[in-house]
């Protein structure tokens, strides 16, 4: 390797050193403020005022938080399988991070604008499972063990008909390139992805929801049968690794069904003859980041609203309902493809 070529390696490598830097530290400060806004907006909802004490309207919680869990010790149960125990966050987080490689802010804000974005998020998203599996397996309780079986069942139900959901996608937009998908919705609100695929919209989010474990499909963490779930027997940052990519996970499946169906960085009001030039001072990252909080709004809304779903209703759900209207709307939307049916598929 010549000097020159070593020199170029190091600027580059330093660039994407940069740019993973650039998504990753906004992403954790989003997690840590979603369980603030988490417990604010649900203490809100319950006539209770959430946290208030450290910082200025309690704005600083989340950093007490991350602090108190640093300092805590991790306790690694006696007759548990300690590398396994300990791996099995990083197996949680490392997906959950890595598929925001893909992932566009904006026309060209992208870190790796690959053809396959779609798959690959697919694939990252179930390879997360294996981290949660293990910790059940590896903290050697029967909780966590009976926690990590319905997780794995809960997972593979709802991935099938989330695929099913992306197939829709790439169906009316010809690929499974992000950024190719969001520009397909050019035009106005009505020629976003939501309203031909409207029982495609609405699968894929709540199939998002019961990915990541959220209520009302929290099962697996079911406090009043199992105790914790998985991670009965973690502590300190290893618990702290969980969490994080719990809202990681949340936040990553809010900005996929932003950018599929509602149109990603697009302007809601792009066509409309007053309301466009209006509105196109607004950077397209701020829209996208509005329709990502809109879905993680409706995330807290679920678990302050929605009692947990028993177990056998969970796989109902899944597998004869949501994976059958799935197959037939994707029947339905072939005719619209092949018919031309305009705005959408001419």
């Amino acid at each position: 390797m010549t000097e020159t070529s070593l020199i170029d390696w190091i600027i580059n490598g330093g660039i994407i050193l940069l740019k993973i830097f650039l998504i990753v530290v906004p992403l954790m400060l989003g997690v840590a403020y979603l369980t603030f806004a988490e417990r604010k907006i649900i203490g809100y909802m319950q006539m209770r005022i959430g946290p208030n004490r450290v910082g200025p309207r309690g704005w600083l919680q989340p950093i007490a938080d991350a602090v108190k869990l640093l300092m805590k010790e991790v306790i690694v149960p006696t007759r548990s399988n300690n590398y396994l125990f300990l791996i099995a966050p990083t197996l949680a987080i490392g997906p959950a991070l890595a598929a925001w490689a893909v992932v566009p802010f904006g026309d060209g804000l992208v870190l790796a604008n690959v053809d396959a974005s779609l798959l690959y998020i697919l694939a990252l998203t179930s390879i997360g499972v294996y981290g949660v599996i293990i910790a059940g397996w590896a903290s050697n309780s029967k909780y966590a063990f009976l926690s990590t079986m319905r997780i794995a069942a809960q997972i593979v139900s709802y991935e099938i008909a989330m695929g099913f959901a992306l197939v829709g996608v790439l169906m009316a937009a010809g690929s499974i390139n992000l950024t190719e998908i969001v520009e397909a919705q050019q035009g106005s609100i009505l020629h976003w992805y939501w309203l031909p695929l409207f029982p495609l919209f609405l699968i894929y989010f709540i199939s998002g929801v019961a990915e990541t474990n959220r209520a009302p499909f929290d099962v697996a963490e079911g406090e009043s049968e199992i105790v914790a779930g998985f991670h009965v027997e973690y502590s300190g940052m290893a618990f702290a690794v969980f969490f994080l990519a719990e809202y990681a996970n949340m936040i990553l499946i809010a900005f996929l069904a932003a950018l599929m169906f509602m149109g990603g960085w697009l302007s809601p009001f792009q066509g409309i003859p007053l309301l466009e030039p209006m509105f196109a001072w607004v950077p397209g990252l701020v829209w996208l980041a509005l329709k990502a909080c809109l879905f993680l709004f409706c995330y807290l809304w679920f678990r302050a609203t929605f009692p947990r779903y028993r177990y056998d209703q969970n796989m109902r759900l899944g597998w004869k309902v949501f994976i059958p209207l799935t197959i037939v709307w994707l029947v339905v939307e072939g005719a619209a493809v092949v018919g031309g049916l305009g705005p959408w598929f001419d």
